[in-house]
């Protein structure tokens, strides 16, 4: 099965998980996670970044940390950071349809994107890594901050605590819930209306609001 697939509909582009599992991000999947967004249009339209049904994405690949290969380990982990740090920077507008569960790496993938929209139903969203006995660096604790609730901060990082999706908008995960039947038309509607911000009014406003996070990103993942 191909795990990423990238296709265009009018100004938007829209990259589609699906490994047929839970989308974890291995090295070959971040490999390629940042050829097709090398493929994106970076002065016009806008772009969508959805899971399969039921998933967004579980995280990182957990066998490569289970393999213990420091070199391996360390090379996931770099791309992962540097494949977050170019979506959270996209000088386009960037729309997160969140599928079903976001856990770990990827509730930081969605916490990346400009417009958050999930799925109403049995699903989890959930920063896990202090309950796996991992701390958060800093460039993920500056993504999640910058998007989610004060007073979620601490539970939600901190406390690792999994969030219903339906609580996700309170807790400042997502922007927005929809239907299952309704999901798809209604990211593609605000993609497409998105889409028609002016360049580089969007990049430059971003960057003026975000400029700072940027900098703290950029130098802890160096």
């Amino acid at each position: 099965m191909n795990s990423l697939n990238l296709k265009r509909i009018d100004d938007v582009s829209i990259i589609k998980m699906d490994d047929g599992k839970v989308n974890v991000f291995s090295i070959e999947m971040l490999e390629k996670f940042r050829s097709i967004l090398s493929e994106i249009p970076r002065n016009k339209g806008s772009l969508i970044i959805t899971g399969r049904d039921g998933i967004f994405s579980g995280g990182f690949n957990l066998k490569t940390f289970q393999a213990g290969e420091p070199e391996q380990i360390t090379k996931m982990l770099n791309l992962g950071f540097e494949t977050l740090y170019d979506i959270y920077t996209f000088p386009r507008p960037v729309i997160a349809s969140v599928s079903g569960h976001a856990i770990a790496l990827g509730i930081f993938l969605v916490s990346c994107c400009d417009y958050r929209i999930g799925v109403n139903g049995n699903y989890i969203l959930q920063a896990n890594e202090v309950r796996n006995k991992m701390s958060i660096p800093t460039q993920l604790i500056e993504i999640a901050a910058s998007r989610l609730d004060k007073s979620h901060v601490y539970r939600a990082l901190f406390h690792a605590e999994p969030y219903p999706i339906n609580s996700g908008v309170k807790a400042g995960w997502l922007d927005e819930i929809a239907e299952s039947g309704d999901l798809e038309k209604k990211v593609l509607e605000k993609a497409k209306d998105l889409a028609t911000l002016g360049h580089p009014y969007y990049k430059e406003t971003k960057e003026i609001l975000l400029g700072d996070t940027f900098k703290k990103i950029k130098a802890a993942i160096n």
